[in-house]
Parts: structure tokens; C-alpha cells; sequence
């Protein structure tokens, strides 16, 4: 099937019988000259390709440049040479290569098998040199008996030995004179002097030194166990002064005993003279000649800021001395232990003086070693930090002398009461204490005091908890009236109550 995209006609088969014309001749155009100039075969080309260009000749009257002697003979063909410059490598003839091949050279043969060559240089028979024997050593008889050495080498050896041995010993004391000898002396003492302390009277060394031998540890065993305390010899006669709670086991127990140790660690059994729970106090008698007394000054006259020293036997260690300040004057506080009968509330002085467990009983001194207080309980933080806090309370001496008076004298002592019973409280306003019950043909019950009144005054002192209420009225003596302000109702009222024996 023809292409319908051809415009040519397809020629008739030829069929037999019939002529057949000639191919037509081709049509050859005229070439352009100028095109034929530029694309022809160039004239005498053979191939395709143009003759070589003729070198023309020099002119007439020219020569060639001369070509140096030196260039010639080294770029120059060698004579006798009718080769031209470029010619084909020749193929060297093979060398035979292998055993019994003769001159085969191994350096051109890549097969030849390794092995050693022959020296460069023909090795020439040399005999070995004999080795030498041991040399004789040189020594100082050689050189000088034998005469191995000139006597001048010898002089010369002998002075420089000199010179180096001087300068070594003038390196020496030099050297020795700039570092410290490090020797002992058997003869060495340091020359005494005068104490360079200053002690006036009054010091806390002094106070201390003269105040201490009063001062006294208090033991109290039962079987093998105990507990210790302190106290304050406060007459001549053997008497001294320390806290219930301190000696209470020894007066409830019989199989108790009862040990003052003093300053010197002479140790002597005590008995007990009296004892007060109300107020924490207790006094020993012991049989001792010639006792180091204790100065009992007032503690009335003392202010917040007066310098104090406490001596006591804190956790067991007799004879330790701190120092502090008062505090703070009057502070209620309430005395109960688990080991001890003690139900007490003192007004007592807070000082920053360190006490601890065993000072309870010492001695709290003022700024001249005079006495002003009993030392008898601390504030704690509970736990393991049952340790001084810088809160110690003492009992004033005011009032323990007239504890201990009384009890050397009859044995007890009896404290005013204002005949309630009373609790802490307070309405947002105004704090006090509330009566609670008022005791049946008591002081208070006298002056018309009722239960639910709230007692805020005693005398002069104000009354802010049930605590303060028992330390105003302790203040006052058995029989003494006394002006108590109280509220009732919103309404705030004073009434004059006689205090009676508790």
C-alpha cells in the first residue's frame, strides 16, 4: 500500500516486449566562480589534498645563517650518518636469561630470580688487631714513689685539692649562716614574766573564783541509777538551799541517797530540812565545818539588761560559770515534772545565761557576786534540742529566802490564797482569768466574787492568764486585803479581798 503522503507516481512495471529508454542525463548546473573558488579543489591537488607549498629559493645575493659550531656538535647529525632524523625503534635481541646464561643481567631481566651479588669493592685480607689486656690501674704509690708523674703535676694536684676544699668550707658557714639551725637545747628556758591578765574585783573571774567554793552538787541515787543537781550553802551551820524537784526522790523514797559534793570533791551525806511544792524550793542540812557562805543580795533592785553569772553542775560538770544578762523581770512561769511531786508557778527572772539539766538549784549571781536568784528551769524547743536556748528562769531570792527561812525554822511554810479556781481567757479585747468555781467560805467567795467573773487585776499587777493570777496573789501575805478588779456582764468592777491561809 502506497504512503497517501507521496506526491510521486510509481513507475509502470516493465512488461515484456516493450522498449526501454536510456536514463535520463543528470542535470549538472553551472558552478559559480566564486563558489568554486572558495569550496574547489585547490589546482594540482591530488586526493583531496593540496601539494606541498615549495620553498622558494633565496634570493640571489643571500646566504644561510651560519649555524654555530657548539650547536651544531651538540644538535648536529653525526657524521657519516645517512639515516634521516625520524626512524623506528629497533626490537633488541632477547638475552638468554637463566642458569649458565653467562653475563645475564638481573637488573634488565624482570624473571631473574634474587640473589646475591658480588661486592663492589674486592675485600682485602685484613687481620684482625690482638685485643689489649686489662691496663694496669694508676695509683697514689705510682705517682709517688714510681715516679709516673713529674713532681710538678703532683705539686699542681695537690694545690687545687686546697683550693677546692677552701671553697667548698666558705660555701659551707655560708649557707649555715642563712638557714635556721634545727638542734634542741638541753639548757633552754623561757624567761617568766608578769601575768599580763588583768582580774579587778568584781570580774567574772574573780566573782567566780570567790563564789564557787558555795556552790554545790547535789546527788541523788537509787540502786544504779541517779540524777544530779546543784545548790547554794546559804548559812554556816550546814544549810543550803536548792529546788524540790531536785531532791524530790529522796524524800518520797527511803531507799534514796542523798550526796553533797562540794567544790573540793569532799562528798557527805544530807537530810532534808523542808521542802515546798508550790514553790520548787527545798533545804538540806549537812555536818561541815568551816563552809564557804554564799552573799544573798535582792532581787527587787534587779533591771532588764543587769549582767548575771550562773554556777551550777550541768549535765554532771560541777564548777561551770556562764554569763548573761536579765531578760526580762516577772514571768510566770509553770513548774510540773513527770519525776517529781513539784506543782508550782513562779515569778521568775528569764536570763540568756546558758543553763542546762543540773543547774536547776545553783546559783544566778548579779554583777557583784551577790545571790538574786534560784536557777531552776529552761524553755526547750523539745526533741534533741533539749538544750540552753538562751531561756533560763530562776526563782527570785526575795522570795526563796523567805521560803527558806520559814522551812529551817518550822519545817513547812503556808502561801495566801484567794479561795478559786480559775482558767485562762479572753474575748478578742481583754484577757484575764475566769473563775471557774469559787471555794465555799474562801476569801473570794467573802467578797462577793462569783463563778464566771474574769479577774483582770490583783493590787497594782495586771492579771492576763490563770498563771499571773497564782504569782500576784503569792506576792501578798496571809491576812492582807487586797483590791481585785474583775469584770462581770460587760461591766468592770473592783472588790477588796482578804487573803487566807491555803
Amino acid at each position: 500500500m502506497s504512503d497517501p503522503r507521496s506526491t510521486e507516481t510509481p513507475a509502470d512495471p516493465p512488461r515484456p516486449g516493450r522498449p526501454v529508454l536510456p536514463p535520463r542525463p543528470l542535470h549538472r548546473p553551472p558552478v559559480d566562480p566564486g563558489q568554486a573558488a572558495a569550496f574547489g579543489r585547490p589546482p594540482g591537488a591530488v586526493n583531496g589534498q593540496a601539494p606541498p607549498p615549495r620553498q622558494p629559493s633565496p634570493p640571489i645575493g643571500m646566504h644561510p645563517p651560519e649555524i654555530p659550531d657548539l650547536v651544531a656538535d651538540a644538535f648536529g647529525r653525526p657524521a657519516g650518518a645517512t639515516e634521516g632524523l625520524q626512524r623506528f625503534p629497533e626490537e633488541p635481541a632477547p638475552k638468554p636469561v637463566g642458569p649458565g646464561t653467562g653475563d645475564a643481567d638481573p637488573w634488565r631481566d624482570p624473571l631473574a630470580a634474587v640473589r646475591l651479588g658480588e661486592p663492589a669493592l674486592p675485600a682485602e685480607n685484613v687481620e684482625p688487631e690482638p685485643v689489649a689486656g686489662p691496663l694496669p690501674r694508676f695509683t697514689l704509690r705510682d705517682a709517688l714513689f714510681h715516679r709516673r708523674l713529674r713532681p710538678g703535676a703532683v705539686i699542681g694536684l695537690l694545690v687545687l685539692c686546697l683550693v677546692v676544699g677552701a671553697g667548698g668550707a666558705a660555701v659551707g658557714v655560708l649557707v649555715a649562716q642563712r638557714i635556721p639551725a634545727v638542734a634542741s637545747d638541753p639548757d633552754f628556758t623561757l624567761t617568766p614574766v608578769q601575768p599580763a591578765i588583768d582580774r579587778p574585783t568584781g570580774s567574772v573571774a574573780e566573782i567566780a573564783a570567790r563564789v564557787s567554793p558555795a556552790v554545790v552538787s547535789i546527788e541523788v541515787r537509787v540502786g544504779d541509777t541517779g540524777d544530779t543537781g546543784s545548790g547554794v550553802v546559804i548559812d554556816g551551820n550546814g544549810y543550803i538551799l536548792t529546788n524540790n524537784h531536785v531532791i524530790s526522790t529522796a524524800a518520797t523514797d527511803t531507799s534514796a541517797e542523798l550526796t553533797v559534793v562540794f567544790h573540793d570533791e569532799t562528798r557527805v551525806p544530807a537530810t532534808i530540812v523542808g521542802r515546798d511544792i508550790r514553790t520548787d524550793l527545798a533545804v538540806l542540812k549537812v555536818d561541815v565545818d568551816n563552809l564557804t557562805v554564799i552573799q544573798v543580795g535582792d532581787s527587787s533592785a534587779l533591771r532588764v539588761g543587769d549582767p548575771v553569772i550562773a554556777i551550777g553542775s550541768p549535765l554532771g560538770l560541777e564548777d561551770t560559770v556562764t554569763t548573761g544578762i536579765i531578760s526580762a523581770l516577772a514571768r510566770p512561769v509553770r513548774l510540773q515534772g513527770s519525776a517529781s511531786d513539784t506543782n508550782a508557778v513562779i515569778d521568775a527572772l528569764q536570763t540568756d545565761a546558758a543553763i542546762n539539766p543540773g543547774n536547776s538549784g545553783g546559783a544566778l549571781l548579779d554583777g557583784t557576786g551577790a545571790l538574786i536568784g534560784i536557777n531552776t528551769a529552761i524553755r526547750t524547743l523539745g526533741g534533741e534540742a533539749s538544750g540552753s536556748i538562751g531561756l533560763g528562769f530562776a526563782i527570785p531570792m526575795n522570795l526563796a529566802r523567805e521560803v527558806a527561812e520559814s522551812l529551817i525554822r518550822t519545817g513547812t511554810i503556808q502561801h495566801p490564797t484567794l479561795g478559786v479556781n480559775t482558767r485562762s481567757a479572753t474575748d478578742g479585747e481583754t484577757d484575764g482569768a475566769q473563775v471557774q468555781n469559787v471555794v465555799t467560805g474562801g476569801p473570794a467567795a467573802a467578797a462577793g466574787i462569783q463563778e464566771g467573773d474574769v479577774i483582770v487585776k490583783v493590787g497594782d499587777r495586771d492579771v492576763q492568764d490563770a498563771d499571773e493570777l497564782a504569782v500576784a496573789v503569792q506576792a501578798y501575805d496571809i491576812g492582807q486585803a487586797v483590791p481585785v478588779v474583775l469584770e462581770r456582764d460587760g461591766r468592770t468592777m473592783t472588790v477588796t479581798v482578804t487573803l487566807a491561809a491555803e
